[in-house]
């Protein structure tokens, strides 16, 4: 790994190293903290759990051929060569930003309420068309994430997308500091982490203080069609790029028309350039991904024709509006993750699909005191869909279901406790030919009801706006 030495680790993490000096010139190959991946020449790094400390793994680490262990701590470490920190945790973010900037090359940084996964892929996909692009992978995008998919970047990969989650206040500060982004992308400032961050004034200041860290002549490619990023005159004293659906905003769409679950054809404008393409995942929220894809991918000199290539052969990931069959059943699987604006979202695309239409839907989590209030705007805003029957479970889904019914006493709505009561009576809820969307926050396990729905006999297809 380029100039990630025993002596520029130790360095790096302000470590004291205890060992033979020969080998303070020697570069590890890999870096991990799961002690079940260690190879010959690696930087074991162990992280205390709530259930396990990887201290405790150092010898069978090192008995693996690790070349070097970071520890908090020496009394009972065996004979071999460590490095003495403070803290594992901050040491291996420390040396994380040592390898980026070791490494030097572009990094596109992407942030945001609501979409930062399926805009991660859509940029990745586009930048793909030109460029060997590592990107962010899973669900690695916090403060323990972020530094091991960046010990993932090689010599060969020419761009870096990395995608950055948060919670609280001061987490996007360290993120934003350890990747040192040359473009960073936000989405959207939206009613996510409130119990964290308080309201959308919250969410926008946590949010931007990626700004202090980027790359001096970085750029700022920012939703011009949310409130609060449209305010933003500058940063770092140049003027961001908005995209959106408005030809006030340099990367803007036109001319749209859904077509249903196949996707969104448009018009994408960037300065004199325009083509038409189809955004191959439903719903406005992917026309503005690929929008952000297409302002980046502007920035990074693709042509027209990469970009619409790129937008084109984007793919999504398991749990976000990814579209599945089982016989005539079709189910939207969108159960990784929920917040208001998502789930709003991902309704607005069911109501557009003709035929039988069933929501299933469960608890948002991290939305702070007025999470009853915001579940029943949900159901308020659904109550005007031309959804066909609605199943809520959960506490607070119930308040979605008084929202729906407040509004449209008509609605068929019916509320469960508990997955557990729901599962056994799809069979008689859900109609052989219905299209199903499945969403809630992760800790509900919806993936279960997803399961149920589609046993065996499930077929993959593309998908749509994420959550």
């Amino acid at each position: 790994m380029k100039d990630l030495t025993i002596r520029n680790i130790a360095a790096s993490s302000g470590g004291t190293y205890h060992g033979p000096e020969e080998l303070l010139s020697r570069e590890v190959t890999s870096v991990t903290t799961d002690s079940r991946k260690a190879e010959a020449g690696c930087l074991f790094v162990p992280l205390k759990g709530e259930k396990s400390d990887g201290h405790s793994f150092i010898p069978q680490v090192m008995e693996k051929g690790a070349l070097v262990t970071l520890t908090e701590r020496e009394e009972g470490m065996p004979d071999c060569p460590y490095i003495l920190v403070d803290s594992t945790a901050e040491a291996i973010q420390k040396i994380a930003g040592f390898y980026r900037r070791a490494l030097g090359i572009p990094v596109v940084g992407i942030t945001g309420s609501v979409g930062k996964t399926s805009t991660k892929e859509m940029i990745a996909s586009v930048l793909g068309t030109k460029y060997r692009v590592l990107k962010t992978a899973g669900n690695f995008n916090n403060n323990l994430g972020l530094p091991l998919t960046i010990f993932r970047i090689t010599e060969e990969d020419e761009i870096a997308v990395l995608e950055m989650g948060i919670s609280h206040f001061g987490e996007m500060d360290w993120l934003a500091e350890t990747a040192a982004p040359d473009t960073m992308v936000i989405t959207n400032i939206g009613t996510c982490h409130l119990e964290f961050l308080g309201d959308r004034d919250g969410v926008f200041k946590a949010k931007t203080e990626c700004f202090a860290h980027m790359q001096p002549d970085g750029f700022a490619v920012l939703n011009g069609e949310d409130d609060k990023l449209a305010e933003v005159e500058e940063v770092s004293g140049r003027r961001p790029i908005f995209y959106g659906l408005s030809p006030r905003c340099r990367i803007y769409a036109d001319a749209m028309k859904p077509l249903g679950l196949g996707g969104t054809a448009c018009t994408i404008h960037i300065d004199d350039d325009e083509f038409r393409v189809t955004v191959p995942l439903p719903g406005e929220h992917m026309v503005l991904n690929a929008l952000a894809g297409a302002a980046v991918g502007a920035l990074y000199g693709l042509t027209p024709e990469e970009i619409k290539r790129g937008i084109e052969s984007m793919e999504t990931v398991g749990g976000r509006f990814r579209i599945r069959h089982a016989g005539e059943l079709t189910v939207i699987d969108d159960c990784y993750n929920a917040n208001p604006m998502s789930m709003k979202a991902s309704l607005h695309v069911l109501g557009e699909i003709p035929g039988g239409t069933c929501a299933i839907l469960g608890d948002m989590g991290e939305l702070g005191e007025t999470e009853k209030e915001l579940h029943r705007e949900v159901g308020l805003d659904a109550a005007a869909l031309p959804v066909s029957r609605y199943l809520l479970v959960g506490n607070l889904a119930k308040e979605i279901a008084e929202g729906i019914r407040g509004k449209n006493p008509d609605a068929d709505v019916r509320h469960f406790g508990t997955v557990d009561e729901l599962i056994p009576a799809l069979p008689s809820l859900i109609r052989p030919d219905d299209t199903v969307l499945v969403k809630a926050s992760h800790f509900m396990q919806f993936e279960r009801i997803t399961e149920a729905l589609l046993s065996d006999k499930e077929e993959d297809k593309k998908g749509g706006p994420e959550a």
